[in-house]
């Protein structure tokens, strides 16, 4: 007799009487994303449970030393491949002239979908010009910059100001389609390191109950008014917080997210100052919560600036990366400035950290483009 459908039957029971089940898979807040925002956020899942996509922002619009050239970045030119994420910037889609703002689009149009046309993933960061004081930029600037987030939500006085804004940002949203025809999806990333005051939008510029009016408002709108349904949303503060609790203090909610993650500079080489056990420690409170609220997590953005550590990418990065078994979708470092000799955080050909990079590239638990699956069936 065979014993083995009465064993796999008992498995089962067992599995039921002592409450093991698998995990359930994260879901996208927005029920009618497209198939193949849809398709992104499986294979991101799926990838996060052994690998992290190395990111870079601004990858291939400009590098160290050069600015706009076709089919380039400084990444690829040390690997042979681009970063798996490339880094976007909405900046440009407001507080400008009209005509200024349509050459905006036009590039972030082709941009992105060069991005997905490679096989890809883009991610949009939105350092947004004040709409009340718009000569102060982004940046707070005490005495001058509008602590604007209260008038921005319904019932502010720039509301309907606000909305225009949004709606530049939805028609490039549904205006960006591959070659096959197909809209982009992007990783959308509105109102990062909220926790710190250096932006507008930061904690001591607003309260928690109007920071998260004005999530959850930006995220209806676009998928709910202006029908844009290729973001996947992304919360991401900096690294001011040490519990779960801290960490969630300004979380708009379950329903108005897709992805967690957090910006740190500072446990990783700022200023010459390090703090692994720190950084670690906020990576798994990150994954940690993704996991239990049915999220994706990602190391959002990191770096250090000229990179003078040549090891860092190995004695210092891919081991925080590793130290917790995290389970992260991409990490990403900043830009690499076209004119600054110093401003850049991804080595170019000659660089000191080049040989230590290759040994983080040829990682297996690295992605970068060339190691992607198809992200988007």
């Amino acid at each position: 007799m065979n014993s083995l459908p009465s064993f796999l039957l008992t498995l089962s029971l067992l599995a039921v009487t002592s409450g093991i089940q698998a995990a359930p898979r994260p879901k996208l807040t927005d029920p009618n994303a497209t198939p193949e925002t849809r398709a992104l956020y499986r294979n991101l899942n799926k990838l996060a449970k052994k690998h992290i996509l190395f990111g870079h922002q601004h990858a291939t619009e400009y590098g160290h030393g050069w600015n706009g050239d076709t089919d380039r970045s400084d990444v690829k030119s040390v690997t042979g491949s681009n970063p798996a994420v490339i880094g976007v910037d909405f900046s440009g889609l407001s507080g400008r002239p009209p005509e200024a703002i349509e050459r905006t689009k036009a590039s972030l149009r082709k941009q992105i979908a060069d991005t997905y046309n490679r096989g890809g993933v883009t991610t949009v960061a939105w350092h947004f010009t004040n709409p009340v004081t718009p000569k102060t930029g982004f940046y707070w600037k005490d005495s001058v910059s509008a602590p604007a987030v209260p008038d921005l939500i319904p019932g502010g006085s720039h509301h309907e100001q606000y909305k225009a804004i949004l709606q530049t940002v939805g028609s490039l949203a549904n205006s960006v389609r591959g070659k096959d025809g197909k809209l982009v999806p992007m990783l959308f990333r509105p109102y990062h390191e909220f926790d710190g005051g250096w932006f507008w939008w930061g904690k001591p510029h607003c309260s928690k109950e109007d920071f998260t009016k004005l999530w959850q408002f930006t995220v209806s709108y676009l998928r709910d008014s202006l029908q844009v349904h290729n973001f996947v949303y992304v919360f991401s503060p900096d690294c001011l917080f040490k519990t779960e609790a801290e960490y969630v203090d300004r979380y708009p909610g379950d329903a108005w997210v897709d992805m967690v993650g957090f910006d740190d500079y500072a446990d990783f080489g700022r200023n010459g100052r390090y703090n692994l056990p720190a950084g670690i420690a906020r990576l798994k409170i990150v994954s940690d919560f993704a996991r239990k609220n049915r999220k994706l997590a990602a190391f959002t953005e990191t770096g250090l600036e000229s990179i003078p550590d040549s090891t860092w990418w190995t004695g210092s990065l891919l081991k925080a990366l590793k130290a917790e078994k995290v389970r992260l979708t991409y990490v990403l470092v900043w830009r690499n400035d076209a004119r600054s000799a110093t401003h850049f955080y991804a080595p170019y050909p000659g660089q000191a950290s080049v040989p230590d990079f290759l040994q983080f590239y040829n990682d297996p638990y690295t992605l970068f483009e060339t190691d992607l699956r198809p992200m988007y069936r």
